[in-house]
């Protein structure tokens, strides 16, 4: 790690340099670039990513009239503490942006993150929850007043004429805070407490982004295009162990600084290329990390033992600089790198075509959580009352992801999980909603007969995590049971209608077609490329065929998750950290030796073994082989660096897991904490009103074996005297909130 080195530096030609490396590429866009990144901008309004000017206008009117509340504010109080008449009139209070807002990426409706910046005898506690709370709450404009003075970043959150604000507040050490006040000055920390330095890093690290990227508007496009994709693929959310919106920011900056002179359409392409490359735990910097002279912690793994364990590191660029991911575990990164690998064989298709027209649905697509799996855990909880329920399910949400380490942990990762980032409301039950995790046995494990995955402990310990709330109230209640895919409820579908089965043709499969037919390729390599070889081929082809097709074996061996079987067979010596797939190409969760191998879901891995070859054929302009290995060779020496890669085992997660600051907020855009009571993701969809058909207490379920059984170490099946179900879980009575068992 380099220490001390500014974020701005020079090339030997004089030119300014962004970034802690040399560009990847000073390559400028071609012709057919300009036409795609203008019908990517068009496909962004079409989306509707963009606001109203009346939209506009109105939040710019919230935003003047909040912070001339705050001024008055601070005089009010003020002159409340004694002061006298010249320190009252030169007293000051002025409002900032940041997030999405500040980025300027904010789409219609979205919330403005604030921050108020207050003199050092404005009191957090006293005066900005007590003072400027009374003030809000007696204005007509402002409804749905919410403060949370016990977060681990103090936040009120309310609408101001309709207009969502999140408000945080810094206590400076300054008598008077000037108007032209700049927060991105290290010296502005200087006295501050733990929790003005959180919530002034917000506006630091979002500033400091703007000032690294070479175009801000090109920036402020991708940045839109990357987040809608985020979304639409299920990968958009940090409590639920994806990636935020910061995280998501310093991702597409960086790849603004690695190619400078890029247009959006090509900035999309290259994050794909770039990431699907990338060997995490790499981390993604936009500036070198300063000690600063404050004596803040920085993120070190080479000092901070805690900072070893993250799988996704992406450091916030301003002082104190943090990993602002290190809610990602081996699952989801796991499913990132598949969406990656994903989007950059879309990209390169449609290159590959030669399209003036780019098909941008199908990078968007949305992602068919209901239909990628057979197997889903579903989470249910509830509430008495709306106030109750928005606490409940916060502090739900900020869990859940705990309940994917303890089940990953609990099978050896053996068993993998997939949480969809939101939870679904069932319009039939008031103050209820649902939430699903994919699950699948661990890919390229021989199945064995009779071994099972036992997820009693892994539940148990989950729900009793959830009811430590200490804000628990009578009616806050949590199911967890298991459901088949055909058990899926319809409330979880727009409209409360249950989809007819899609056809599993995918767009590979449809792209490369096209490809074959336009003769595009050389004669013997396409031929090539359509035969299908005895033996492994066959069988690959086979599956995908057969994709629809559950047989008779599988329907006959139906585990449950329900109730508790036997345990299951230790794995002592499987390391936690590989994954071996179904072509046997064995892939770190930590370092990936060869992204292009690793399978995403859906069956299409096999599909693009065929499709690749056909577009590497082509010649594309201004992105041919010699080019692609240049950007390869460039990666490796930007990932040459001294961070020492570690993944932690699973005795050690338990520790990890009991983070008392981690217990109670989840991380929001500028990589501060927020407290994750407040923090809802619901999925909105028109609902139906049916209900789950899982049983909670005692009810026995069936899950595939082909999903769930876990392999033996000793490589020999065991006697089995009959047919069991695979897991049986039994969710053990936990007291509820008057005491009674549950």
């Amino acid at each position: 790690m380099v220490m001390g080195s500014p974020g701005l530096s020079n090339r030997n030609n004089g030119q300014q340099r962004l970034g802690i490396t040399e560009p990847i590429s000073l390559g400028g866009p071609s012709e057919e670039d300009v036409i795609k990144t203008r019908e990517l901008e068009k496909y962004l309004h079409d989306a509707g990513l963009y606001e109203s000017q009346e939209e506009a206008v109105s939040r710019e009117e919230v935003l003047g009239r909040l912070d001339q509340i705050v001024k008055i504010w601070v005089k009010t109080i003020s002159r409340a503490k004694g002061l006298n008449d010249e320190l009252v009139h030169q007293a000051n209070a002025k409002i900032f942006t940041f997030g999405s807002y500040r980025l300027g990426v904010h789409g219609p409706g979205a919330d403005i993150d604030t921050l108020c910046v207050g003199p050092r005898h404005a009191t957090r506690e006293e005066d900005f929850f007590g003072e400027l709370y009374r003030m809000l709450s007696e204005m007509s404009e402002v409804t749905e007043l919410h403060p949370v003075p016990d977060a681990h970043v103090p936040i009120m959150q309310f609408k101001f004429n309709g207009v969502s604000i999140d408000l945080l507040y810094a206590k400076l050490s300054l008598y008077i805070i000037p108007e032209d006040l700049d927060v991105s000055q290290d010296a502005i920390l200087h006295g501050a407490d733990e929790q003005t330095v959180r919530s002034l890093n917000g506006c630091r690290v979002t500033d400091q982004i703007l000032r690294l990227v070479p175009s801000i508007q090109n920036f402020r496009t991708t940045l839109r295009c990357m987040r809608l994709w985020a979304k639409r693929r299920g990968v958009y959310s940090n409590v639920a162990g994806f990636l935020g919106g910061i995280n998501w920011a310093l991702l597409v900056a960086r790849i603004c600084q690695l190619y400078p002179n890029a247009l959006p359409n090509m900035l999309v392409s290259r994050f794909f290329r770039v990431y699907t490359q990338w060997r995490w735990p790499n981390p993604v910097m936009l500036c070198a990390i300063e000690e600063g002279s404050l004596g803040l912690p920085v993120w070190d793994p080479r000092r901070n033992p805690r900072d070893r364990y993250h799988l996704m590191p992406i450091i916030t660029p301003a002082y104190p600089c943090m990993n602002s991911s290190y809610n990602v575990s081996s699952s989801t990164l796991r499913i990132m790198l598949e969406e990656f690998q994903r989007g950059n064989e879309i990209c390169e298709c449609l290159q590959a075509m030669e399209t003036n027209k780019a098909d941008w649905d199908t990078l968007f697509e949305s992602y068919a959580f209901f239909e990628a799996y057979k197997n889903y855990l579903q989470i249910d909880i509830s509430a008495a009352n709306a106030d109750g329920f928005r606490k409940w399910k916060g502090w739900v949400e900020s869990r859940l992801r705990q309940l994917t380490l303890k089940i990953e942990r609990k099978t050896y990762e053996m068993l993998q999980c997939h949480p969809h980032p939101g939870g679904f409301p069932d319009k039939s039950r008031p103050f209820h909603s649902s939430y699903f995790m994919g699950l699948q046995r661990k890919q390229g494990v021989p199945v064995k007969e009779g071994e099972h995955f036992d997820l009693s402990k892994a539940v148990d310990d989950f729900k009793l995590a959830v009811y430590q709330y200490t804000l628990r109230e009578i009616g806050m209640e949590i199911r967890v049971s298991h459901v088949k895919r055909r058990e899926i409820p319809n409330f979880v579908f727009p409209g409360g209608i249950r989809p007819s089965r899609p056809s599993k043709v995918s767009w590979v499969r449809k792209r490369c077609s096209e490809l074959e037919v336009s003769g595009s390729t050389q004669p013997d390599r396409s031929g090539e490329d359509r035969t299908v070889s005895d033996g492994a081929d066959s069988g690959r082809k086979r599956k995908l065929e057969n994709d629809n097709v559950e047989t008779d074996h599988a329907k006959s061996m139906r585990p449950c998750v329900g109730e508790v079987c036997e345990a299951s067979p230790p794995f002592s010596n499987v390391s936690p950290s590989s994954a071996k797939y179904e072509n046997n190409v064995e892939v770190s969760t930590g370092k990936i030796e060869s992204p292009a191998q690793i399978p995403y879901q859906n069956g299409q891995a096999e599909v693009w073994s065929r499709c690749n070859p056909l577009i590497n054929s082509l010649s594309v302009a201004g992105d041919a082989s010699s080019s692609k290995e240049a950007e390869k060779l460039a990666l490796e020496k930007i990932m040459a660096g001294p961070y020492v890669s570690h993944q932690a085992l699973p005795e050690e997660l338990d520790e990890l897991e009991g983070d008392s600051e981690d217990r109670h907020q989840v991380k929001d855009f500028s990589g501060n904490m927020k407290d994750s009571r407040i923090e809802p993701s619901i999925e909105k969809s028109n609902n139906g009103a049916e209900t789950s058909t899982g049983s909670y207490n005692g009810g026995l379920e069936e899950l595939e074996p082909a999903e769930l059984m876990a392999p033996s170490l000793n490589g020999t099946p065991e006697p089995v005297a009959q047919r069991k179900p695979i897991i049986r879980l039994n969710f053990t009575s936990l007291p509820n909130a008057s005491g009674k068992s549950s």
